[in-house]
């Protein structure tokens, strides 16, 4: 590596002579404020927030997008370079509304702890107020275009890290906005919800949809029996919202904290993701042995099953028709566990707690009625059940852990690894494998599947078949595979594809973060959990095994593929 010799605020370092200002002060740890700048993504300069001074220069620089060079002298604390940072955080603040008190991302606001940070205590220009409408037509994500500060981080996202493209900057000046097409809401737009765009926006200009209010009414509604789900890639999650380090599993003090909140059961998505492996294997050696569409595609992750149906609806027949965890839960709570709780389905409120935006859309699609009522009443976010939590003023970190209730609370360590890209393709093979084989496998790890590479291939050998599979996560990587699908380029047999980056630990409903390393730190904590799990297959699940020896009959069978199977259709938007 070439390296250049530099001086930042006195220290002489050596750093590499690709990198910028910015990158080399972090490296010594001498923070420099940013606001449009994120690690994952080309650095643009806009907001002008990470001003220094370079000897030489004329004026102060950007230090997101200007380069060292040998002999470079850096200074990122004189007055002039507090006095610029200050005033340009001062405009920003002229012309943003002043609701901070009552802003959902009061205490967790990028602009807020800069203006903090810079010492305002006061904001000396008054400023024209903007007066936009809230883009709040659809049930997963709200736009409030008077909080955005034009960093464009959300454009990058949506067009870098996902390909999809619905954001782009209009007008000028004063008028500027981030707006889809058209000045179109999201929900005419070719948005697949996927919530990437709220959880890099540094203010309060993108955010979930809050369903908060209508959860703690059921919970308070005597007349009502609240169950929960919780996702996998919630417990190595949450805990950061309270002190914890990222990737601490805090699955016992989610539950309890859930039972602090009212809930009558807490259950785990983990034992849905069972069965879900349960159909889906079965549906992938029916493909593989009786010519069906190959390559066949998960089906789990709504973001990536709305972008299919948007961009690629040739390309459908090649996803499985097994339904989401989420939604085999949903329908499960409302007709087997109704029936063995003898409730009256229509007095079940079922609730899910999601690391995903478009789980919001997933469950109010018109399909994922098959018990006969809306599956899942209300999802909420890991951010969302984080706020809960601290509403009912309950001490997370003083929690005694608790178990999740039988029989819906008992899971594998193969369903825990769905939070994880590569999860549900090494939890299907594991099954898969024995199915096929009728013999134990030796080891159960799938490697070649596991990682933070953008798109991973592998060859695994099952008996006498040699089964091609890929893995891929973002909608960007996404249309690489389909792209060839579509070309006849590939022989894949099974590909799993998730919308967001690193898969669920990643996604749109998780807590804020702008350091790609917590992705890293959650990933490793999933895998933990399944080498901690007792039983580390699907198949071999004892609850999962009831629940079809008593009531669903077979995987593939007429029963589950009324309740747990799905189809899928071309949606037409603007």
């Amino acid at each position: 590596m070439d390296l250049v010799n530099i001086t930042i605020d006195g220290q002489q370092v050596k750093v590499p002579k690709d990198a910028t200002v910015l990158e080399a002060a972090r490296g010594i740890g001498v923070e420099i404020p940013t606001l449009c700048y994120h690690p994952e993504h080309r650095p643009e300069g806009s907001c002008r927030i990470c001003l220094v001074e370079v000897v030489g220069a004329k004026g102060l620089v950007a230090s997101c997008v200007f380069p060292v060079s040998e002999g470079m002298v850096v200074k990122t604390n004189t007055p002039d370079v507090r006095e610029a940072r200050k005033a340009v955080v001062e405009l920003l603040l002229a012309n943003h509304p002043q609701d901070c008190l009552s802003c959902q991302r009061n205490l967790d606001c990028e602009l807020q702890k800069i203006a903090a940070d810079c010492g305002i205590r006061k904001i000396r220009f008054e400023g024209e107020k903007k007066d936009y409408p809230l883009d709040a037509g659809n049930p997963a994500l709200v736009r409030d275009p008077n909080k955005c500060v034009l960093c464009g981080r959300c454009i990058r996202a949506c067009s870098g890290l996902q390909g999809v493209n619905v954001y782009t900057f209009a007008n000028r000046g004063f008028n500027t906005t981030v707006t889809p097409a058209f000045n179109a809401g999201l929900h005419e737009a070719t948005c697949t919800f996927c919530g990437q765009c709220a959880n890099i926006c540094p203010t309060a200009a993108i955010v979930e949809k809050d369903d908060t209010k209508e959860v703690w009414e059921a919970l308070h509604n005597p007349a009502k029996h609240v169950v929960v789900q919780t996702a996998p890639a919630v417990r190595v999650a949450l805990g950061e919202n309270f002190g914890f380090r990222s990737g601490d599993v805090v699955t016992g003090q989610m539950v309890a904290a859930l039972k602090r909140l009212g809930f009558d059961k807490v259950f785990d998505t983990a034992f849905s993701a069972d069965v879900t492996i349960m159909e889906e294997g079965s549906e992938f050696i029916e493909r593989l042995t009786n010519d069906g569409t190959l390559p066949m595609i998960t089906s789990c992750s709504p973001g990536w099953v709305n972008f299919v149906e948007l961009m690629y609806p040739d390309l459908l027949k090649h996803l499985s028709t097994t339904k989401s965890p989420q939604q085999i839960f949903g329908v499960l709570v409302k007709t087997y566990y109704a029936e063995k709780a003898k409730i009256n389905p229509q007095d079940i409120v079922s609730v899910s707690i999601m690391p995903c935006t478009a789980k919001k859309v997933e469950s109010g699609r018109q399909e994922m009625s098959a018990s006969g009522y809306q599956d899942v009443d209300y999802v909420l976010t890991t951010r969302e059940l984080a706020r809960m939590i601290k509403e009912a003023g309950i001490s997370f970190s003083n929690l005694e852990t608790e178990e999740f209730d039988a029989p819906l609370g008992i899971s594998t360590g193969a369903a825990v690894i769905f939070g994880a890209t590569g999860g549900v393709m090494e939890a299907a093979l594991r099954t898969v494998s024995e199915v096929l084989t009728g013999k134990t496998l030796e080891c159960i790890e799938f490697h070649a599947v596991r990682g933070l590479k953008g798109i991973k291939e592998a060859e695994v050998t099952i008996g006498e078949k040699t089964i091609k599979v890929a893995v891929a996560f973002t909608l960007a990587n996404a249309s690489i595979i389909l792209d060839k699908i579509r070309k006849g380029e590939t022989d894949y047999h099974f590909i799993e594809i998730m919308a967001c980056p690193g898969g669920c630990i990643g996604g749109g409903g998780q807590p804020i973060s702008t350091s790609p390393e917590i992705r890293t730190q959650r990933m490793a904590a999933i895998y933990e959990c399944d080498e901690a799990s007792t039983i580390r297959k699907s198949h071999e699940n004892p609850a999962v095994k009831e629940l079809y020896d008593t009531w669903l009959g077979k995987p593939l069978g007429e029963k589950s593929h009324h309740l747990l199977h799905t189809h899928y259709q071309a949606q037409v938007r603007k």
